[in-house]
């Protein structure tokens, strides 16, 4: 009469992933009456809770269907299940359920409570898809079941949807464990392994983490993806790589038979009109479907499990997962096409009544309506662009007709300070101009506020292309005719004439129409406009020495980047690169790389042109800790974005100084050459970045030999920097020119440079610049500690910097750097065989990572080559050093430094 594989819990386990976190969780289980495993379809709740109790004894399961709504089945089941986890302990119960000798179902399960009460076994009933159950007098049963089940029984019960077993109350008195999707779901760990286990070439960390993230640890959906990648004999990364053209059909006909197929045609029209929102409430879904019981309608989605997720810290907002998204977009066009742009068209609208005109905005345009885009553009565009909302606005005014464009001026403004937000400063007076001219073909008066706006524009544009002298006639043109209540544009005209000043070296003047800058953006809640005036802040003062004050001031704009949400506006780069050279300047490498990797994370959606100053900071981080090979390819990076792409002088600067210190560490005295040939040489030194690019003209004349150019450079340094009061680069500028007294054996003023850098230190703590010079200044920092010529600050200052050139020195001989190799096969007592060994460089780096301790996968991953490259490295190197092993190549490298005395 029973079915047997209804009581047998699932034995194929032999390739399921073991799952240590979630299992840590369910050890704690017999403390508890209830384990739920609660998720939707393909989440392997099932292969959970079978792998769990894969090793216990006193297991009964049973796995419903729908035919088990029937009282008498469902009981008959159940006791049977149970009979089975208690190793007969209920054998009279279940005979009187086989007769139907039984009153009720409640009077049935007394009985059965009454047969174990010496249960002493810890024992398991599973109820295995509890979802398929509607009939109450069986919820009624089960929750009377769990209230005084015994002791030591544990009830799990795997359901889709929250099952009516009075889990609220078994909750609050901590009598339950509960095991969602969340815990369900893959992480990246578990992925690697699912993957390695089941496609032959495996899978590497990245791609692991890239389809996990794709699924959201979906684990059907990870199955579904192995499945194609074997039968279509593609690799996992070809698989990650396409992830958007993955065959869904597998997919969709899964979600059909598991889910769709199972709701009623209400649900199922509910689910797919909802769908055209990524996120929602009651008061949209409302809109879109004009059902008044919107919430208790999404709150019963969310209950039955199917794939909808309330916002964290959000009330009453919910949305799905993006996979079911998708395959109820699919299902939304093949069956109800004629309602598509009538569905995003009342979404348009409802998003306007919320406040969210970027939504709004999205949904205008996935209905096509060119109407509604102009109407929210012209209400809200200015209001989106002060929010750093640029590629919406982008697409939508590219999306709208001419004719509608130049409807209204404020689009004609808005598209052409697009253009300038986005660094096409070309492009900025040719919009402009074409959209005056189809003004005055439409007779469209532009009054005086109108040309206030263009002028504070066109200023911008020309502090931008390095113009000052126009950047500030503009700007002072802009704000005599700008109407007061025109704040936006005011902001951006006294925000230039705090940048020309900036640029002319009137620090002061320009810190002070920074400060009022902010103000009135953070006033008018133009907080892209405040983030840029605190950043231009923080750049003066470090100008200024006070360097501590302006990375202190960086905290501000993070604050405001968390407030308002600004991470992915590409001045959240700015302020991470700020961060990043301060702190290389104080020699804090780990957290300067830190902010390089946030900031290319920031620019993920800018083209590659922007990323020069990342690149530029790592390759410089690269080069302090002596990681050259790390750095070739940061390297090559910046001279290819160089090639590619037109660059203001602050820009170019900064990677030139990348450039040229990785060069000097090179002794690659060409390269140096070919740059100082074509370098740009300002007018005047009287700002930050005139000043590094000066300097950086000043350090290839040294590096070159040519000691008078660099000494006349230096001169013109020195000058414009206190003529401008730049305290920071006269600090940088004061190491070079100790460098360069030093070169032509002028010590006492080398050390008297070097003293005066080092009094300038105690305010600006920029211990980098040292650094970089360590080779040459080291005895010169040697000697005026001798001669007790050093304040106390100053002299501990020079200890420390002795310190750092000494551990950086031993850190590159470590290394076998080609200086060192060099050095060490022209040494007197080198053993014959090393001399002739004809290691490559390369071979030398591998041994010299031997020794620091390293494996063959950390020495692969600090070389960035395959592993199979180093184990051939290795093989090499011991053949021609006659070496047997990795103890060997240890002693090896510890004698030749000892002979070096390193």
């Amino acid at each position: 009469m029973w079915i047997p594989s209804k009581l047998t819990r699932p034995g194929r386990l032999y390739n399921a992933i073991l799952r240590p976190r979630v299992l840590d969780i369910l050890q704690q289980a017999p403390n508890y009456k209830l384990v739920l495993f609660r998720s939707p379809a393909g989440y392997g709740k099932t292969t959970m809770a079978a792998q769990w109790l894969a090793d216990q004894n006193h297991v009964g399961w049973f796995s419903i269907d729908d035919s088990d709504n029937d009282s008498f089945r469902f009981i008959n089941y159940l006791l049977q299940a149970l009979n089975k986890a208690t190793h007969d302990g209920c054998p009279n119960t279940v005979k009187l359920a086989e007769k139907r000798q039984f009153s009720s179902l409640r009077a049935l399960l007394s009985d059965v409570f009454a047969e174990l009460a010496g249960l002493q076994s810890t024992c398991y009933l599973v109820l295995d898809d509890y979802q398929l159950i509607d009939n109450e007098d069986i919820h009624e049963a089960m929750r009377f079941f769990i209230k005084h089940m015994p002791d030591s029984l544990t009830l799990v019960v795997t359901s889709r949807a929250n099952p009516p077993l009075g889990t609220a109350n078994l909750r609050v008195r901590d009598l339950m464990i509960e095991i969602g999707n969340e815990l369900l779901a893959f992480d990246n760990e578990e992925t690697t392994r699912f993957f390695n286990q089941r496609v032959a070439d495996g899978v590497d960390e990245t791609t692991a983490s890239t389809l996990c993230a794709y699924v959201e640890g979906w684990p059907s959906a990870l199955q579904l993806i192995a499945i194609q990648a074997q039968h279509q004999k593609r690799t996992l990364m070809q698989s990650a790589a396409s992830c958007a053209s993955f065959n869904h059909a597998h997919l969709w006909d899964y979600l059909v038979e598991e889910v769709f197929d199972l709701l009623d045609s209400e649900t199922r029209q509910f689910l797919m009109q909802v769908s055209v929102l990524e996120m929602f409430n009651d008061e949209l879904v409302f809109a879109l479907t004009e059902r008044e019981d919107a919430l208790g309608m999404l709150e019963s989605l969310n209950r039955y499990g199917l794939f909808i997720y309330p916002l964290e810290g959000d009330n009453n907002w919910f949305r799905f997962h993006h996979l079911f998204a998708e395959f109820l977009a699919h299902e939304r066009q093949a069956r109800i096409p004629q309602q598509q742009q009538h569905l995003n068209r009342q979404a348009a609208l409802a998003w306007l009544k919320l406040n969210t005109p970027h939504q709004a905005l999205r949904h205008a345009r996935y209905a096509e309506d060119d109407t509604l885009m102009a109407d929210i553009l012209n209400q809200h565009g200015w209001r989106m662009f002060n929010r750093g909302e640029l590629s919406t606005l982008e697409a939508a005014i590219g999306q709208i007709s001419t004719q509608l464009l130049f409807t209204y001026p404020n689009l004609g403004l808005l598209r052409a300070w697009l253009a300038q937000s986005q660094h096409r400063y070309h492009e900025v007076g040719e919009l402009l101009a074409e959209a005056e001219q189809a003004y005055q073909e439409r007779n469209i008066t532009l009054d005086i506020d109108y040309q206030g706006n263009a002028n504070a524009l066109l200023a911008q544009v020309a502090i931008n292309r390095n113009d000052p002298d126009q950047a500030m006639a503009l700007a002072e043109l802009a704000l005599s005719q700008l109407d007061s209540a025109n704040y936006r544009s005011r902001i951006v005209a006294t925000s230039v004439v705090g940048e020309v000043n900036h640029v002319v070296g009137q620090l002061d003047r320009a810190l002070s129409m920074m400060q009022q800058t902010e103000k009135l953006a953070r006033q008018h809640q133009v907080y892209h406009q405040a983030l840029w005036a605190i950043l231009q802040q923080s750049e003066i003062l470090l100008a200024q020495g006070y360097v501590q004050a302006a990375f202190e001031l960086l905290d501000s704009a993070d604050k405001l980047i968390e407030d308002q949400q600004l991470h992915q506006v590409p001045l959240h780069e700015f302020a991470l690169r700020l961060r990043a050279q301060i702190l290389w300047c104080w020699h804090r490498l780990d957290e300067a790389e830190v902010c390089a990797h946030k900031g290319l994370r920031v620019l993920e959606t800018q083209p590659p042109s922007k990323h020069l100053h990342s690149y530029s900071m790592l390759a410089r981080v690269a080069i302090s800790r002596g990681e050259l090979d790390k750095a070739s390819k940061y390297i090559d990076h910046i001279e290819h974005l160089l090639r590619e792409s037109v660059y203001h002088v602050d820009w170019t600067a900064n990677a030139s100084l990348s450039l040229l210190l990785y060069w000097q560490a090179k002794h690659e005295l060409t390269n140096i050459d070919e740059w100082l040939h074509q370098a740009v040489r300002p007018d005047t030194a009287c700002n930050h970045f005139c000043q590094l690019q000066w300097r950086n003209i000043a350090r290839a004349y040294l590096q070159l030999g040519h000691h008078d150019k660099a000494r006349e450079a230096l001169a013109f340094l020195r000058k414009e920097a206190d003529r401008a009061c730049l305290v920071t680069d006269k600090n940088r500028n004061l190491i070079v020119e100790a460098v360069l007294a030093s070169r032509e054996q002028e010590e006492e003023y080398a050390k008297t440079l070097l003293q005066e850098a080092l009094t300038l230190t105690n305010q600006t703590g920029m211990v980098g610049n040292f650094l970089i010079e360590g080779e040459a200044i080291a005895p010169l920092l040697h000697q005026l500690l001798q001669q007790q010529a050093l304040g106390a600050l100053e002299r501990h200052r020079a200890q420390q910097l002795l310190k750092e050139i000494a551990s950086h020195q031993r850190s590159r001989a470590v290394h076998f750097d080609e200086d060192f190799v060099e050095k060490l096969v022209k040494h007197p007592n080198v053993p014959e065989l090393v001399r002739t060994s004809s290691l490559t460089q390369r071979e030398w780096q591998v041994l010299g990572l031997i020794y620091s301790g390293l494996s063959n996968e950390q020495i692969a991953q600090e070389l960035d080559v395959a592993g199979t490259t180093i184990k051939t490295h290795i093989r090499n190197l011991y053949q021609k050093l006659n070496i047997a092993n990795r103890k060997e190549a240890i002693v090896t490298a510890e004698n030749l430094l000892q002979l070096m005395g390193s």
